[in-house]
């Protein structure tokens, strides 16, 4: 998941930066409501946390463009606003949580992954397809019962197709989803993400379209 983490502070920015990277989400970072608009506007981003007390735009005002342009990217606020109203204001904005600052990690995991269910249509925080299944919360994965490791990326990378099980992801919509503006990115890397993947669990695992890009395994979700 590719997450615009928008937020002035930039304690706060490092502190939820870094705990969202560590359960494998990529994060790209802005510090004002322009930019935040912008880059909202501008990439496929799976979640957005907005702060609202913003330089150059107010949170709220990012909110309601972005519903206006008919960007329906889910957003979380993470704002010091704590009143009844200010979450009201915040929701009717076209949030889809709203949670007060100072707050618990865990809890934004918790509000994030009941995003991300919402999304998805699923009851749980597990995905499960076939013989697959991964654990949003606890970041792990079973296959035929037995427990798998993977990295974070090919964690995100297997997260990605299995959450839409029918689509064809090219290399360049993997490489926005695990990178976003980042640079450390060789030219093989999702080939050997892939590969690393089919090993540790089955050759066909992730089929590869010559010249398309890459998707699950369509006998995955029958």
């Amino acid at each position: 998941m590719r997450v615009l983490l928008v937020e002035d502070d930039e304690l706060i920015a490092n502190g939820v930066r870094e705990a969202l990277r560590r359960r494998a989400y990529q994060v790209d970072w802005v510090s004002n409501g322009r930019d935040a608009l912008n880059a909202a506007i501008d990439n496929p981003f799976d979640l957005i946390i907005l702060d609202l007390g913003l330089p150059g735009l107010d949170g709220l005002d990012v909110l309601s463009a972005l519903r206006q342009h008919q960007k329906r990217t889910p957003a979380i606020v993470l704002s010091a606003r704590g009143s009844t109203q200010n979450r009201i204001d915040g929701l009717n904005a076209g949030a889809d949580d709203y949670l007060v600052k100072p707050f618990d990690l865990e809890e934004l995991f918790a509000r994030i992954h009941a995003v991300e269910r919402r999304t998805s249509g699923a009851a749980t925080n597990v995905l499960k397809m076939g013989e697959i299944e991964l654990d949003l919360a606890a970041m792990s994965v079973l296959y035929q019962g037995i427990e798998v490791t993977l990295q974070r990326r090919e964690f995100s990378l297997l997260k990605k197709l299995m959450e839409s099980p029918r689509q064809v992801f090219t290399r360049e919509q993997l490489e926005e989803s695990l990178y976003g503006w980042t640079s450390d990115l060789g030219s093989n890397a999702i080939d050997v993400y892939v590969h690393n993947i089919r090993k540790k669990m089955y050759s066909d695992v992730i089929k590869t379209l010559r010249g398309v890009g890459y998707r699950i395994d369509p006998n995955l979700a029958n």
